[in-house]
């Protein structure tokens, strides 16, 4: 959009600069001028001065000098146009159309966002009468004290198919209107529209203006289908191009001087809420991954926001998956980083639990998109053949080529590649595995001291969370090296459950095979000699989550040793129902075969992760 000179002359005429800068900053008279402490830098003395008569502000601090529009653009991080919206309304300005039919669309949107306005005020009276009871005990439990709720704008929507909509109608709102906005649903069948949002906990989304533009409701019913719920694509509402937080998170970085501070990218309203009232400014896409359109957004008031993921699984999914969409798009001054929490909590988990100075420290430990991105490809299949190492050299190219901007794809290769050779030394280090006498083998000779493959492996692997249950068995098998003698080449084949382990796994192998006789003080001295240091510190740390009852001291040793080989055969078996389920996924007359496979690992899975397998192993 554009504005003449005259609309903008109108608008600075319209408003002082010394109201619009004393919002966020605290201004105090002084002769003709307002003096205050700089937004821009920390100081103790103010030398930051706004002048009503000249429509400017300066700053002697950082040199900075502009009127209110170039203000919110620095302190806010909004763009020209959207300062100057921001603006317009306070001033009570209409926006120049740019055509007949974008001011009637414009005229619309004014009319429905009246209705979203109105609707808030609803819900949040609702929070506060009795039937939302449940919603203000969920938030007391969540640590969430009233007093925060008017700030992030909190309401509940009782399980009543037309409270919102009788209170709407009785100040003039027509149901068709309220169906356009995402409030209402019209039945396709036909019939009167209904509350779209019944028993719902509510979070007002706004738009980058700070206009409410849609809500997101919490189902307080645990049986509900969907726990979260979302309102539609509207004339209001682009779900693909909006930020729940954005505002705040804008005001949070302009300020209070933390222009230097990313903006954080979580996964939920609650996360949202959490590093805000943490001081940290962070924002969450529409409950799907962040589009093109969000990622342009996030880049344009911070160049390497930080994506934040559970350390899981599922969190380093959903990481590459953003990986994926950003590729093309990346450039100088444009990426992101990326933080994969571990534990399995989330940011309001870790506020709850360990106040904001823990959560602050926990999203400042991130890891830089070429290194998740070579994790990636490296966790794409095994890495234990020629082959496949060529496959995974092959698939780095490919990532760096997907980089439109061909100066920084070329620093990408290098980079990965870089970090190939590191993985994969040119001198061999290990011979192959050759099957042996009853399933046994050999390895050639053992390298020289210095760090191995496996232990490089395991420098990549550490920024990881490692899995408790895992864990354990390595630790079994470092504390006591024989009880791995029964299950060498399976351990060669599969490891111990957890991909992070998969190189402290060979190595011990092939320790185990080298005709050296290791008890564990001897082992671990290799380990460390090797660079499995640090990585052994954080099986033991993991491994005591487990509730192992082998790794307990008392344990009687062979019943320790009878333990761990169960708890490694139950570990193992998920392996193999894998390769099971491949071959009988799809195959006609095998859906039976292939529902009993799939059953008997998800209970594996859960008993696993929940670590009940112990409970299993002992009454086998």
């Amino acid at each position: 959009m554009r504005f003449d000179e005259r609309f903008i002359d109108e608008l600075k005429a319209r408003l002082r600069p010394s109201d619009v800068i004393g919002r966020t900053v605290k201004l105090k008279r002084q002769g003709r001028e307002y003096v205050g402490l700089s937004p821009f830098s920390k100081e103790k003395s103010p030398s930051f001065f706004v002048n009503d008569d000249k429509g400017f502000f300066h700053d002697f601090s950082s040199g900075k000098h502009g009127d209110i529009i170039s203000f919110l653009q620095e302190t806010e991080r909004l763009s020209f146009v959207e300062a100057v919206q921001r603006l317009a309304g306070e001033a009570g300005m209409q926006l120049p159309a740019e055509d007949p039919k974008e001011a009637e669309r414009e005229q619309k949107r004014a009319g429905l966002s009246d209705w979203m306005d109105l609707a808030q005020k609803w819900f949040a009276a609702n929070l506060r009468r009795t039937p939302g009871k449940a919603a203000r005990e969920y938030l007391e439990k969540r640590g969430l004290p009233e007093d925060q709720w008017e700030r992030f704008g909190l309401g509940y929507a009782p399980n009543d198919r037309e409270g919102l909509k009788q209170a709407l109608v009785q100040r003039g709102a027509r149901p068709a209107d309220l169906v356009e906005a995402g409030l209402l649903i019209a039945p396709e069948s036909g019939g009167q529209p209904y509350d779209r949002f019944r028993d719902r906990l509510m979070f007002p989304i706004l738009d980058a203006r700070g206009r409410i533009v849609s809500f997101g409701g919490r189902a307080m019913n645990p049986d509900d289908r969907a726990k979260y719920l979302n309102g539609p694509e509207s004339p209001l509402f682009h779900k693909g191009a909006t930020l729940y937080g954005l505002p705040e998170a804008r005001r949070i970085l302009g300020a209070e001087s933390k222009n230097d501070q990313a903006v954080i990218v979580v996964e939920g309203y609650m996360d949202v809420i959490a590093c805000q009232r943490a001081g940290l400014p962070a924002v969450a896409p529409m409950g799907t991954a962040l589009t093109e359109e969000q990622m342009e957004r996030l880049w344009r008031i911070s160049s390497e926001p930080v994506l934040c993921f559970d350390g899981d699984a599922a969190g380093l999914r959903a990481a590459y998956r953003a990986i994926e969409r950003a590729l093309p798009l990346l450039r100088a001054g444009r990426s992101f980083r990326f933080c994969l929490l571990s534990g399995g909590q989330d940011p309001d988990d870790i506020l709850r639990d360990k106040g904001a100075p823990a959560l602050r420290q926990a999203l400042s430990e991130t890891h830089g998109f070429a290194e998740v991105l070579f994790r990636r490809e490296q966790d794409a299949e095994p890495l234990d053949t020629p082959e496949r190492k060529a496959g995974f050299k092959a698939r780095l190219r490919s990532a760096a080529s997907a980089i439109q901007d061909r100066d920084l794809a070329e620093q990408y290769r290098r980079d990965l590649f870089e970090r190939f050779d590191a993985l994969f030394p040119r001198t061999p280090q290990r011979a192959p595995w050759t099957p042996g006498q009853g399933g046994r083998g050999r390895f050639g000779p053992p390298p020289k001291l210095g760090q191995t493959v496996e232990g490089a492996q395991a420098m990549q692997s550490l920024f990881r969370a490692i899995e408790p249950v895992p864990a354990a068995l390595a630790h079994g098998a470092i504390d006591d090296p024989e009880r791995m003698d029964d299950h060498l080449e399976e351990i060669s084949a599969h490891g111990f459950g957890d991909k992070g382990l998969d190189g402290l796994a060979q190595e011990l192998v092939r320790l185990r095979l080298s005709g050296q006789s290791l008890d564990s003080a001897a082992l671990r001295r290799h380990l460390a000699q090797s660079g499995h240091d640090a990585l052994v510190r954080e099986v033991e740390k993991a491994a005591a989550k487990s509730g192992a009852p082998f790794l307990a001291a008392n344990a009687p040793l062979a019943e320790a040793r009878v333990r761990w080989s169960q708890a490694f055969d139950a570990s193992t078996r998920v392996a193999a129902l894998e390769d099971a389920l491949s071959q009988a996924r799809g195959v006609p007359g095998q859906d039976e075969a292939f529902r009993r496979l799939k059953a008997e690992r998800d209970a594996l899975r859960r008993a696993i992760k929940a670590g009940t397998i112990w409970e299993d192993s002992a009454g086998a």
